[in-house]
């Protein structure tokens, strides 16, 4: 429906108990441009049997594309362990194989700006022509839009951008019309998602985000005014992934979860963003 800002599933929407060709049909059945894949999900097409032709054969017969790679963690860490290692260079590969730009990337551990921006300039050097991605996380080490600013100003590398969720910036408290215009330069993708009035307790808000999430626009965290403010601010988004993680939802199968969340996305795209449907 969007081909310069592709609507996308990302990869925790349809869990990762089903196989590759059932997460692409139904993506496809529910209308989505594109699928998001973390490094794990990429690993499971693998030990289906799967080569790398395999699933571009599979993505090219629905006539769907890979457009969200994730998710690079622990890059702060002395030392960072094999499995980070082989993760992030297996997220580089994916990047390659899929031509994605962009890796979406977090860090939970809770460190200094500086010391931070230490690292992230290391993994910007290593990720090459590859843009890092950071997800400011409520429970994370970048809990808000303020310290990843910070880390990424401060870092001042060419390839570190932004990723902005609905359900992270309503849940880390920051209203509508905090993003700058210079921000909005730096924001490369978001993600759409809702989330009930009342938030988790703190110690487990994690859990929430992991298990309890709404489709767009079925919540309290209004998507169609974080829509208008990423609209309003200037951000030119290279997708538009849908990040619903919901256990109650995932109990229905993943062809309806594909077909509720691609709906109520789009409604929340026809108020808030009409134009970008059209692009």
């Amino acid at each position: 429906m969007s081909k310069s800002h592709p609507i996308t599933v990302s990869s925790w929407t349809l869990g990762d108990q089903c196989s590759f060709e059932d997460r692409v049909k139904a993506a496809a059945n529910a209308g989505y441009d594109g699928i998001g894949l973390r490094a794990e999900t990429y690993v499971d097409a693998l030990n289906e049997g799967l080569s790398d032709q395999d699933i571009l054969d599979i993505l090219a017969k629905y006539n769907v594309k890979c457009t969200e790679v994730e998710y690079i963690v622990q890059w702060c860490e002395e030392p960072r362990s094999y499995e980070q290692k082989y993760k992030e260079q297996a997220c580089f590969h994916m990047c390659d194989l899929f031509g994605v730009e962009h890796i979406n990337t977090g860090l939970m551990e809770d460190y200094s700006v500086e010391y931070t921006a230490k690292k992230l300039q290391e993994l910007a050097a290593r990720a090459g022509k590859y843009i890092i991605a950071l997800e400011p996380m409520p429970y994370s080490g970048m809990n808000n839009l303020k310290k990843t600013w910070d880390i990424v100003q401060t870092a001042n590398c060419d390839n570190v951008r932004m990723l902005l969720d609905t359900w992270h910036w309503f849940r880390a408290g920051q209203p509508y019309d905090l993003l700058t215009k210079e921000q909005a330069k730096l924001v490369i993708s978001i993600q759409l998602d809702d989330a009930y009035q009342r938030p988790y307790a703190q110690s487990i808000l994690r859990d929430e985000s992991m298990h309890d999430r709404l489709a767009p626009g079925t919540g309290d965290a209004d998507t169609v005014a974080f829509v208008k403010m990423i609209k309003d601010a200037g951000v030119d988004p290279k997708v538009i992934g849908v990040e619903v993680i919901s256990d109650q939802y995932m109990a229905k199968g993943i062809d309806w979860v594909a077909k509720y969340t691609y709906d109520n996305t789009v409604k929340v795209l026809e108020e808030a963003w009409p134009e970008i449907l059209k692009d």
